[in-house]
């Protein structure tokens, strides 16, 4: 069984490829770039390092959104075209849920916050926890304000690690108002990861969860700035 994973949702860009329950290879880079400059390049080296044939893979799995919206049509075209040109079914895995999964093997006791930056005082959220190695959702991923994420993770009472992008843009506001006992991922863990993509999509994989390449759009949870603004314009229009 050969995944091969793109996450383009954020700031940072990561391929991986992986085999049965192997990471072969994953280049992963947080840097100023555009994805639309990195990712194929990156795909690129990956195939070269390693010699892999693209034709040897089983599906291809891609973080599904939310999250920047110009990273994730990168991510959706890219891996729409390689799923066309091969044959290959897609994976959509929420990005949210891949960034918890990061965290795998964490005890029951202790929920995950992923959070990655919105922009207008929100983050693409979620709640998640492990029960018998599997991941499960306490709140699935949606768009919140800051301050209503942290009364969600206060009413649970639980021990809640932190991670995403959103952790240095809202961390005084987590040390100021968060009330139970709470930490933040390390720098290896806390951003998204291909691999993560991967291994979690090769459950998903199991699951009969699969998609055609044309069957495939990225998940925005909101419109874009540019929709919102063509609307507001209307509205003035209109009224």
């Amino acid at each position: 069984m050969k995944i091969l994973a793109l996450d383009s949702s954020g700031l940072v860009a990561s391929v991986a490829l992986v085999e049965d329950d192997i990471l072969v290879a994953e280049y992963t880079m947080n840097y100023k770039k555009t994805h639309s400059q990195t990712l194929l390049p990156m795909l690129d080296e990956i195939k070269k390092a390693v010699n892999l044939d693209l034709e040897s893979i089983n599906a291809i799995a891609v973080a599904a959104g939310p999250g920047s919206f110009t990273g994730l049509r990168i991510g959706s075209a890219t891996a729409k075209g390689l799923g066309l040109a091969l044959q290959k079914p897609l994976i959509g895995v929420p990005t949210v849920e891949a960034l918890a999964y990061n965290l795998y093997g964490t005890d029951r006791d202790t929920v995950i916050c992923p959070m990655m930056d919105a922009r207008r005082k929100q983050v693409y959220t979620g709640i998640y926890t492990f029960e018998d190695h599997q991941l499960k959702t306490i709140q699935d991923q949606d768009a919140l304000p800051m301050d209503e994420l942290l009364e969600k993770v206060n009413a649970l009472g639980k021990n809640v690690i932190f991670l995403g992008d959103g952790v240095p843009v809202f961390k005084e506001l987590i040390q100021e108002k968060c009330q139970v006992s709470y930490s933040f991922a390390p720098a290896h863990l806390n951003r998204q990861r291909a691999g993560a993509v991967a291994a979690l999509g090769a459950v998903y994989f199991a699951r009969g969860k699969t998609e055609t390449a044309a069957e495939h759009q990225p998940d925005y949870l909101r419109v874009s700035q540019a929709e919102r603004e063509r609307a507001e314009r209307l509205a003035k229009e209109h009224a």
